[in-house]
């Protein structure tokens, strides 16, 4: 039986839907809210599980008989209801009719209220006419008052009343009079005009508030489908896998008819979500890559150094790119400082654990529910959805597989360096399959350092160069190579995800060769925000360039969809060289290994892309392993995912800068389990952060007030802003001295932020 008694927007109970010819009519749970008809296997279903919804604002309702009735929204969804007797059913035929006449008003409303729009303007001008008449009335009945107290004070001074005097105050008080009964007429207009609007306004809000509702309540009914009609593809993909291919189709009918339910004769299917990179203009088409394995016997040693020897000469014919004119940029091409073979030493603590996430749960929708569509870095978050890290220490965490650029190091031939380039580029998102958690904004000016150079040859240090919009500097060197990228990115909360998409560019460079590489990061999207199990996806095309020679290699990063019949997480590439010769493929996917291989006779990369596509790749040397994953300590679900290194990157280090991210108290608090403590400290610095810079501004604005020149603006203590020749762009690039400055513990520019 119903719930209660009938309300337009609010109604449930229970009713026998329609399934299928084996099962026939199921008891289904239904609920009857602000315009919405939705329904679930039980009341418990109700906090994650909705099996379907109709909007009733353009649904024909219909009854077949004395139990039975139909509710459609006219194209693909069709509910067949029977009732448990007559009155039931025309209880809810009634509710459901009442609710339709409320879901047609409140669209009508919206009607009036986008005419209502248009109309505000000369409405809002009319009332500051009137305010204006109203403050000239205003002053013209002060005036007269004046003037009749003055009068008044006048003969009370003299002591002496005469006819003249008093028919000048008679006149005066007239005039205050007449002056006096305007202002009150106008006042009287005024509050007309205004209480004549006043039910449009509320109206208006009424409208808002009913339209918020429903948009809320449909965005988590539409995120609860999905999240089912996603376990329940999981499941059927289980099922298909399992099958052989003979019987398969007798099998797969059997499966379904013994788990469909009411859900499945719905027929609501959602496509992947698409992801948008920004691709340069001259960069060229990239086609969908597939695997290529080895299709040929041995190839003769012959033919391999042929190959050497024309990539070699292709290469020689080329003009090296011209010296750079920013001699920051010289110094970086120049290879590592001269402070990195004699600096001192420092021991960096390596551990492999870190205190165990505390069990402490909230309720994600009730904060993201208001942010949708906003800016990911402006959405205030409290520490429950962090990781104990800084954004510069995850930027540093790339470096987890260095020793894949020990090896490119050592390469001779340049399109296989660049092979193992881009293994190292798709390693850096070998962790992100696991880490569902954002890392610390950093405030302006943090730093961090991280010196291994006594195991892994490198050492780093990152700073946050700017706050709005946030953008974070690197600087890595090694004895055989140096990196350094100017990372930003825009992100974007679209309800159901997350998307990041980095601005940043990346430069390595291995200075015994000259090889000069850069590329920009893929689109990162975190699914399932709002209902259901957080999953990361990595997705886009990444072209990494030569600069030395124009060699590239164009990485595509397949986004993951259920219906497609690709591996998971895939990555396919190709390295071409200046003619646009295809050297070598590269496959593989970016949370478990890299190969590449060599093509033995190489072909020009549209005629490559014309032959996968007739199943008839160019043959290819056999398959090496560039980059394998590692694995992951043990209790890794409980540590956010974290990899040993990643372990590391917060341990206590002595003399460090009192800007490093170690030092950050919100970060430590939480590394600790003290989730009150950090969200503390965290609110107290981002305060300390913003009277900083509301500082700032009373500043400038009063040397514009007083015409003197306006204080200079942060700028960031180790790097500096240049123009960048090889992107066309300005970057913040390292400016030295930071290394040296720590050998002597001199840190006096760092400012306090902590």
């Amino acid at each position: 039986m119903p719930d209660g008694r009938v309300y337009p927007d609010n109604f449930s109970g229970w009713l026998y839907k329609w399934t299928n010819y084996i099962k026939g009519y199921q008891k289904r749970y239904f609920v009857l809210c602000n315009g919405l008809l939705s329904y679930y296997r039980n009341q418990a279903e109700m906090a994650h599980t909705c099996r379907g919804t109709i909007n009733l604002a353009g649904a024909h309702i219909y009854t077949e008989d004395l139990f039975n009735f139909v509710v459609s929204n006219g194209s693909t969804q069709v509910f067949h209801l029977r009732a448990a007797n007559e009155v039931e059913r025309q209880r809810w035929v009634t509710a459901l009719e009442l609710c339709k006449a409320s879901a047609i008003k409140l669209l009508e409303l919206g009607d009036e209220e986008d005419v209502g729009k248009i109309e505000i303007a000369p409405y809002v001008r009319s009332l500051g006419n009137k305010m204006k008449e109203l403050q000239t009335r205003h002053e013209l009945v002060v005036s007269h008052l004046s003037s009749f107290q003055r009068s008044i004070s006048e003969i009370l001074v003299d002591g002496t009343e005469n006819d003249n005097a008093l028919i000048t105050i008679s006149d005066k008080a007239s005039m205050f009079k007449i002056t006096a009964v305007d202002l009150a007429k106008a006042c009287e207009e005024y509050l007309s005009l205004a209480q004549s609007q006043e039910r449009r306004w509320q109206q208006a809000i009424d409208f808002e508030r009913q339209k918020r509702a429903t948009l809320e309540e449909s965005l988590e009914t539409l995120a609860k489908q999905m999240n089912h009609l996603e376990i329940r593809l999981r499941a059927q993909n289980k099922i298909s896998r399992s099958s052989s291919i003979k019987g398969h189709g007798r099998k797969l009918s059997q499966d379904l008819a013994m788990n469909t339910s009411d859900d499945e004769s719905d027929n609501e299917f959602y496509d992947a979500t698409d992801v948008t990179v920004d691709v340069p203009a001259n960069t060229p088409l990239i086609k969908p890559s597939v695997s290529v394995s080895s299709t040929s016997s041995q190839p003769s040693a012959n033919i391999n150094t042929e190959t050497e020897e024309e990539c070699d000469g292709a290469e020689a014919n080329l003009p090296l790119v011209p010296a750079c004119s920013s001699p920051e940029i010289r110094m970086l091409l120049e290879g590592p400082a001269k402070n990195f073979f004699n600096g001192k030493r420092i021991d960096v603590l390596l551990r492999d654990r870190i205190p165990e996430k505390p069990n402490i749960r909230l309720n994600l929708w009730s904060i993201l529910k208001n942010c949708i569509g906003k800016e990911l870095t402006k959405i205030p978050l409290p520490v429950n959805f962090n990781e104990p890290l800084s954004f510069l220490q995850r930027l540093t965490e790339d470096l987890e597989y260095s020793e894949i650029l020990d090896r490119a190091a050592a390469c001779d031939d340049p399109c296989e360096q660049l092979a193992y380039v881009a293994a190292f580029t798709v390693s850096s998102y070998a962790n992100t399959t696991y880490r569902i958690s954002k890392p610390f904004n950093p405030l302006l000016g943090e730093t961090f350092e991280y010196d291994r150079r006594s195991d892994l040859g490198w050492r780093s240090l990152c700073e946050q160069v700017s706050h709005h919009p946030p953008a974070s500097a690197q600087y890595v060197e090694h004895k055989d190579w140096v990196l350094w990228q100017d990372f930003s990115m825009t992100s974007k909360f679209r309800g159901k995800y997350i998307q990041i998409i980095p601005q940043g560019i990346a430069h390595l460079v291995f200075p015994k060769s000259g090889n000069h590489y850069t590329w920009r990061k893929v689109t990162t999207t975190i699914h399932n925000i709002i209902v259901g199990k957080l999953w990361v996806d990595q997705s886009g095309e990444m072209e990494i360039t030569n600069h030395r020679n124009r060699d590239k290699c164009y990485l595509k990063y397949s986004a993951y969809s259920y219906f497609a019949r690709d591996t998971p997480r895939k990555v396919s590439g190709q390295v071409v060289d200046a003619k646009r010769l295809v050297r070598y493929v590269i496959n593989g996917t970016w949370d478990n290994k890299i190969e590449y291989a060599k093509v033995i006779d190489p072909i020009p990369l549209e005629e490559y892309y014309n032959a996968v596509k007739s199943g008839k790749p160019p043959p290819t040397t056999q398959s090496t392993l560039s980059w394998q994953k590692n694995s992951l300590p043990p209790g890794r679900e409980n540590m956010y995912g974290f990899a040993p290194l990643t372990c590391s990157l917060n341990a206590p280090v002595d003399g460090i800068a009192p800007t490093d991210s170690r030092l950050r108290p919100d970060q430590r608090c939480m590394e600790k389990g003290d989730f009150d403590g950090a969200n503390s400290e965290k609110l107290r610095l981002e305060e300390k952060q913003r009277g900083k810079r509301h500082k700032y501004e009373a500043m400038v604005t009063s040397a514009k007030e007083s015409g003197n020149l306006p204080p200079k603006p942060f700028e960031p203590i180790w790097f500096k802003k240049v123009f960048d020749e090889f992107c066309n762009r300005d970057v913040h690039v390292y400016r030295g001295n930071y290394w040296e400055s720590r050998d002597v513990q001199d840190f006096s520019s760092s400012p306090d932020i902590f």
